[in-house]
């Protein structure tokens, strides 16, 4: 936890922001900040600071006062990230990675190759997605929380929604066949869609195309979709 993101939906007056039970956690036994001490902060969806610490007296919790906010967040990825649902336990580590890398539009969709229970995971509930955002959020010291949509259905989107998602951007493929090799720090912004660790199938990938994607691959390698992301996003935008 790089940053102390605060939700204004904790605020208790007085420019004072309650902690949750996590915060105050890692605030106590990792940062072991004291009364006063100034900590690094930042509203979420807001800008970036400093702030106040007050530790819990007398069963009250712990709370930042005194901000001050004087920095924007990094930039945002010029990038839509549409990608297969992984595995439960892959999803929570991927989410983070790809929110701590500056990705803030994100679709999880089906394919022939994801198996229908990963949509039954508690993962998937928004509580849960929201803080693997927010961890994510936390380590790269942002606070713009992502934009994401669960997409149960592969053939609606792709042919209804895409269309208009690609306009005014590059549409890349991550698909390891009959592809050419992933551009390097492209200049434009793009839709990048990822597969399920089988990949997709024929159909889905003739869908692709149709739609205006063009199929990229990074070598003979194939690679787990939790090493594939951070990989793509570094080659297509390198800091």
């Amino acid at each position: 936890m790089n940053i102390i993101l605060l939700d204004p939906k904790n605020a208790l007056g007085d420019g004072r922001y309650g902690l949750t039970l996590r915060q105050q956690s890692h605030i106590s036994t990792v940062i072991k900040a004291k009364q006063g001490d100034v900590l690094r902060v930042g509203l979420l969806n807001g800008k970036i600071g400093e702030g106040v610490y007050q530790p819990p007296v007398e069963n009250q919790a712990g709370y930042i006062h005194a901000l001050t906010l004087f920095s924007s967040p990094p930039k945002p990825l010029p990038m839509i990230l549409v990608m297969a649902l992984p595995r439960p336990n892959m999803l929570k580590r991927t989410l983070q990675n790809i929110t701590a890398m500056g990705v803030k539009h994100l679709y999880l969709i089906h394919s022939a190759k994801v198996e229908k229970s990963y949509w039954q995971s508690p993962v998937l509930q928004t509580e849960s997605i929201q803080q693997c955002l927010l961890e994510g959020l936390e380590q790269a010291k942002d606070t713009v929380m992502p934009n994401w949509s669960l997409i149960p259905r592969f053939r609606p989107f792709v042919e209804d929604q895409l269309p208009d998602l690609l306009q005014g951007k590059v549409g890349l493929l991550a698909h390891p066949y009959l592809a050419k090799s992933c551009p390097v720090d492209i200049q434009e912004p793009c839709v990048l869609a990822l597969g399920p660790e089988g990949g997709w199938n024929e159909f889905e990938i003739e869908k692709w195309l149709e739609a205006g994607m063009q199929s990229v691959h990074l070598g003979e390698r194939i690679l787990k979709v939790e090493t594939v992301v951070p990989v793509l996003l570094s080659r297509l935008y390198p800091a």
